[in-house]
């Protein structure tokens, strides 16, 4: 089977999309039913160890990356560059792609160029269906106008979980199937880790082992962090001084009121902002807290939670989109928008030492079944019957 994989999420530093698409890349030619695979980015042919060399990349690349990546969103919330971008980039790539069509085309990012071979893609959310206004209204007008194309054209569509893929089927009514939920993985780096290991990463931060309740994410309206403050903020003031409240996080967009209320928060001394922590760090931070915290309006997967428990910290998160999918019986999950019942989530998953031993064995557990191995595995049984629908 020939493979063709959009590599354009594959950037510096990897989070959600781009992890799922480099985990595909890496992971697809070990396959034994995948004859070859060639990575098409941007309108480019390229390798897989490059991107391998790229995500490798020392600190101090990784840091202009970072800057090039944040250029990328600022130009994702103008709705004219978007447009732009929307009209010219189709028919370039659709040319680049001439005369492959014995290939499969695979989109790991939602949309697909024009491509006469057989094609699939990989939807993660509809947030901007069900939560328009935690997004730019660029990216929002982007999707409506762009996600139709994908569907005209895809053989056969894959999901993060089954929660999307109802979704899907509900608003495209989309064919069930012709659409299947295809779990992401934890990668083997989040695991946990013994206080000579953790000490000298967690004292560069100022924090102890199992001395701080975690949240990683970008900062931004759908992670929910201004009740998440508020929740913690309604714990016993001891509570908080002994385990603050730690935040890891890029600016992301309509973040200001959050920002606001983090600097309050800190202010007070129970909140800590990291901003962006660099990815060989990440692990490290996982693996020291007391506590892993995600109340989230709304995930297509939700791979903090699933970092959180492989590294063996309980986690509180919420019960609502795809998140008790990924956490199982594993993790407390509460209603995202009822603060009382997140304060207490967060009490006990601090303080009952009964059920904060249950959560650990069990993420372990629960984690160890979602493996970046078994979704490239899962992922070729689709481009199977992608190819048998035409």
């Amino acid at each position: 089977m020939r493979v063709i994989l959009a590599a354009d999420a594959i950037q510096t530093p990897l989070t959600g999309i781009g992890r799922y698409a480099f985990e595909l890349a890496r992971g697809l030619p070990e396959h034994p039913l995948i004859d070859q695979l060639r990575l098409f980015s941007f309108g480019r042919w390229r390798e897989v160890a490059d991107l391998v060399r790229m995500t490798e990349a020392p600190p101090d690349v990784n840091s202009s990356l970072t800057s090039s990546t944040a250029l990328r969103r600022h130009l994702a919330g103008n709705r004219l560059a978007v447009r732009v971008y929307q009209a010219v980039t189709p028919p370039f790539f659709g040319w680049r792609l001439r005369n492959q069509s014995d290939a499969l085309f695979h989109s790991p990012n939602y949309f697909l160029p024009p491509f006469s071979g057989r094609s699939v893609a990989t939807i993660h959310d509809l947030s901007h269906i069900c939560l328009p206004h935690c997004h730019p209204a660029a990216r929002v007008d982007y999707l409506n106008r762009a996600l139709p194309a994908t569907f005209r054209q895809a053989d056969f569509l894959i999901t993060d979980a089954e929660s999307v893929r109802q979704e899907v089927i509900h608003h495209f009514d989309w064919p069930a199937d012709r659409i299947a939920a295809v779990p992401l993985g934890v990668a083997p780096i989040f695991h946990p880790r013994n206080l000579v290991e953790l000490a000298p990463v967690l004292q560069s931060y100022g924090l102890t082992v199992e001395g701080y309740t975690l949240f990683v994410g970008t900062i931004e309206p759908r992670k929910n962090l201004q009740r998440l403050i508020s929740a913690y903020e309604s714990l016993p003031v001891s509570v908080r001084q002994r385990w603050p409240l730690v935040l890891a996080g890029a600016h992301g967009w309509q973040s200001g009121e959050i920002h606001k209320r983090i600097a309050k928060a800190a202010a007070s001394g129970w909140l800590r902002y990291l901003e962006f922590v660099p990815q060989h760090d990440l692990p490290f931070l996982y693996a020291g807290a007391r506590l892993f915290a995600y109340p989230s309006l709304y995930e297509g997967f939700g791979l903090p939670p699933l970092e959180a428990m492989a590294s063996g910290v309980p986690v509180v998160t919420s019960n609502v989109s795809s998140l008790p999918e990924v956490v199982g019986d594993a993790a407390l999950t509460v209603d995202p928008q009822d603060v009382s019942a997140l304060s207490d989530a967060l009490a006990r998953g601090l303080e009952d030492d009964v059920w904060r031993e249950f959560a650990v064995s069990s993420g372990l557990k629960r984690a160890s079944l979602l493996t970046w191995a078994n979704c490239v595995k899962n992922t070729v049984s689709i481009y199977a019957k992608a190819e048998k629908h035409r």
